[in-house]
């Protein structure tokens, strides 16, 4: 039986995971030997050095099927493993992580990285709702530390479970520099004096991407790159050359995490649209916001209580209600003409990350692990 001290488990693939990517880097840093458990691939190149890897095969499918399958498939392969600490990255690998936590006598730790009985998926299903918050409900009071992405979500899940209030780790990058370049401008191939509009992430339902092509026909001296795969970009691209809109919106490949930032410095605008389907997104902060941030972009966010209270707080670009095309579409113009207003709002970026930061939460996430761990 292998005996790591950490187990860290992930729904995804962690070679293409920027918080999980983070947080294995200070557990390293630490000096604790990890094995990750996760579904994607066993070679990932941008791993610490020394962290095993055991890639689980994604189970076809999706809804109840799919997270029974995947509930089976950590279950089965955590048991190699006899650790001090058992690390869910997420909800769905929790169940699996506790029992076998109980089993050895570890700890527990759980990385609440949504409010997931509120997600969109969940949105007019009740009794999907109520499953999931039963599960959390079991587990989460077992936890020995949890973390979470933001200070509402945290509030929240301190209530609605009467447990201590979780630890928060921020969805920032670790500091860094941006670099300029025109690699964005030329893979896209963007004229020089065309205002380039970056979405990046997955491109899926309730994130605004549809919302966005609708808007572009009333935009003027831009382009729109979508930066990402995901479940709706295949029939965006279809929609976009229905419409006649290739000239003015492009789709590029997701890169990895290590590669975003000078990519993500060569727009002028990134979005974030965030729609009003569910509490998550009403009180999320997204990986994505604070890497447009981080690049020293001017932003265009959802008018949602914890987006855009940031956005408008700081002074960093507008918000807006995205269900509203004609209003988006007017919003992105007025960004996309005034350019003293887009010089501001990027000099007012890294005051945002003075108060948001990476750094400061990884102090806190060592912390609680040199506790479990005992170090």
């Amino acid at each position: 039986m292998h005996s790591p001290e950490i187990v860290f488990s992930l729904t995804g693939d962690v070679g293409r995971n920027s918080r999980a990517l983070k947080q294995l880097r200070e557990l390293v840093s630490l000096g604790a030997t990890v094995a990750v458990l996760h579904l994607g691939s066993r070679n990932i190149s941008n791993l610490p050095s020394g962290v095993q890897v055991t890639a689980i095969q994604r189970p076809a499918g999706s809804g109840p099927g799919f997270f029974a399958a995947v509930h089976r498939g950590f279950a089965a392969a955590v048991k190699a493993f006899q650790s001090k600490v058992y690390h869910a990255s997420d909800l769905y690998t929790l169940p699996a992580m506790r029992r076998a936590a109980s089993a050895n006598g570890g700890a527990l730790v759980y990385d609440a990285r949504e409010l997931y009985a509120h997600v969109a998926s969940t949105a007019g299903r009740p009794w999907v709702r109520i499953a999931w918050r039963a599960v959390e409900h079991r587990h989460i009071r077992r936890a020995n530390a949890v973390f979470t992405v933001g200070e509402a979500i945290a509030d929240a899940l301190r209530r609605s479970y009467r447990i201590a209030r979780p630890i928060v780790l921020h969805n920032v990058p670790a500091y860094a520099e941006p670099v300029s370049s025109d690699a964005l401008r030329t893979m896209a191939g963007a004229e020089e004096d065309t205002v380039i509009l970056l979405h990046q992430g997955n491109i899926q339902k309730h994130r605004g991407c549809a919302l966005l092509l609708d808007a572009m026909p009333g935009v003027r001296g831009a382009v729109l790159i979508f930066l990402g795969g995901g479940p709706l970009k295949g029939e965006l691209q279809r929609e976009a050359a229905r419409r006649n809109l290739t000239d003015r919106v492009r789709f590029l490949d997701s890169v990895p995490p290590k590669e975003l930032l000078p990519l993500t410095a060569g727009a002028d605008i990134g979005i974030t649209l965030l729609e009003d389907t569910c509490r998550n997104h009403r009180l999320a902060l997204p990986n994505k916001l604070f890497e447009y941030l981080m690049a020293e972009l001017p932003v265009l966010a959802s008018s949602l209580p914890e987006i855009g209270g940031l956005v408008d707080r700081f002074e960093v670009g507008m918000t807006v209600d995205p269900a509203d095309t004609a209003a988006l579409a007017e919003t992105i113009q007025h960004m996309v003409d005034n350019t003293d207003a887009r010089a501001r709002w990027a000099g007012n970026a890294r005051n945002v990350l003075s108060e948001f930061s990476w750094e400061a939460g990884a102090a806190r996430f060592r912390s609680a692990y040199r506790q479990l761990l005992a170090i």
